[in-house]
């Protein structure tokens, strides 16, 4: 699965753009798909991943997600889905309904997209999805996240190799003008589809776009706006990595929960760092895929200060005397529901004598009732009704943290980490 040097010399002025996409990831799948939208990024990326792997003889699908915004959204798909035959590139279209989408559009799309996509992917054996993100997307990233307010963590460079939703994606070209791609298609006499959506005033990005001609004559280029989001990405890992180091100081987990000093100003914890922490300890405990904004952070901030306890994210937040309480939020997980033999809530894997009848929901108000002894436990009451019990229908079975049920145990299987808050 290794392409053959002489080749790649032989390839001219594509030899570059052919090794990142065979550089996507270091250990070369025997398949991989690409999400491709028709537009020159991602076409670009099909047809060279298309020459790639007749190279090295991996096997390569195509997937599209038509959003059903614009009329044209559904030809576009049948132009990939034909371009994708005359390849001979296995390609699907899926398909979203953006007119019912609620809240940002283009962030609800871009979600919608990760989503079927994954799900697609996984249920085809496909573990590895290439983007066609450039070096224009990520100047354009940090330009919308200043305009934010955004921090080191915003306005760093997209992680080029990201995992989400159980899927390695990856993105070859991020460091790849839009231009070069448009050069390419066109020695290669291939078209491509320029969404109108792109130029529409309308959506931030698209009035970023439309800017980046005056600002490159203020010496604000797409190159050197790139570059600042690759020092910003440097400057995060560094912020992580002595983040990890008081972590392993300062932080207790208990079961479930994460236990963290409430004065971290008198132990010479920078703010940045406490943040850090309390940005972890939410994403692990409330899971999902995007971390919480600054202004919900904030919220933290303001809680301790004044002594009440917050939610954030579907964490619940406790605010003691000495200490802070990460903890799951009963209403996050109040209608969750699965077998006995499933992960629950992402996290908890229960042993036990498991049965056909049972399931795993929280334990809720009605089951802290049946369990008169959850005291001895030494888990607050917020952090008892949250966790994970074993239910027969409307009868509790078991409740390991509350000490309720010997023949169960529960077992968190999702291991904290600080990467958790990279994004």
């Amino acid at each position: 699965m290794f392409l053959n040097p002489e080749w790649l010399m032989q390839q001219g002025k594509d030899a570059m753009l052919l090794h990142q996409v065979h550089s996507a990831y270091s250990d070369h799948p025997s398949h991989i798909a690409v999400a491709v939208s028709g537009g020159g990024d991602s076409v670009a990326l099909l047809h060279l991943a298309y020459r790639v792997v007749a190279q090295t003889g991996q096997t390569l699908s195509a997937v599209t997600v038509d959003h059903g915004l614009r009329a044209e959204s559904a030809t576009e798909a049948a132009t990939v889905a034909q371009f994708c035959q005359t390849l001979n590139i296995p390609h699907t279209t899926l398909n979203w309904n953006g007119t019912e989408a609620q809240g940002n559009l283009m962030a609800a799309a871009r979600d919608a997209r990760y989503q079927l996509i994954a799900d697609w992917a996984k249920s085809n054996g496909i573990g590895h999805v290439m983007l066609g993100h450039t070096r224009d997307d990520e100047a354009e990233t940090f330009l919308m996240q200043l305009g934010r307010g955004a921090g080191v963590d915003g306005l760093s460079a997209m992680d080029w190799r990201p995992r989400r939703l159980g899927i390695h994606w990856g993105r070859p070209l991020h460091q790849s003008m839009r231009s070069e791609l448009r050069d390419y298609l066109t020695r290669q006499g291939i078209e491509w589809i320029d969404d109108p959506t792109n130029e529409n005033p309308k959506y931030l990005r698209s009035r970023i776009r439309a800017a980046m001609p005056q600002l490159a004559d203020l010496g604000l280029t797409v190159d050197a706006i790139a570059t600042s989001a690759a020092n910003q990405k440097m400057a995060r890992a560094a912020l992580d990595h002595y983040a990890a180091r008081e972590a392993d100081t300062h932080l207790t987990i208990q079961g479930g929960d994460v236990i963290l000093p409430r004065n971290f100003d008198c132990l010479m914890v920078p703010q940045d760092i406490q943040r850090r922490l309390w940005l972890a300890s939410v994403m692990w405990i409330g899971g999902g895929d995007h971390a919480p904004r600054q202004s919900g952070l904030s919220q933290i901030t303001h809680a301790i200060r004044d002594g009440r306890d917050v939610t954030l994210n579907g964490c619940a937040v406790l605010v003691k005397r000495d200490h802070i309480r990460f903890t799951r939020e009963l209403n996050a997980v109040r209608d969750l529901r699965c077998p006995t033999t499933e992960i629950w809530d992402g996290r908890w894997k229960l042993t036990g004598p498991h049965a056909p009848d049972l399931h795993i929901s929280a334990v809720g108000e009605e089951g802290i009732r049946q369990c008169s002894d959850w005291r001895a436990s030494g888990f607050p009451r917020p952090s008892i009704i949250s966790s994970p019990a074993v239910w027969r229908s409307n009868t509790i079975i078991a409740a390991p943290l509350a000490g309720f049920g010997t023949e169960w145990t529960a077992q968190i299987v999702a291991p904290f980490s600080m990467g958790k808050n990279v994004h």
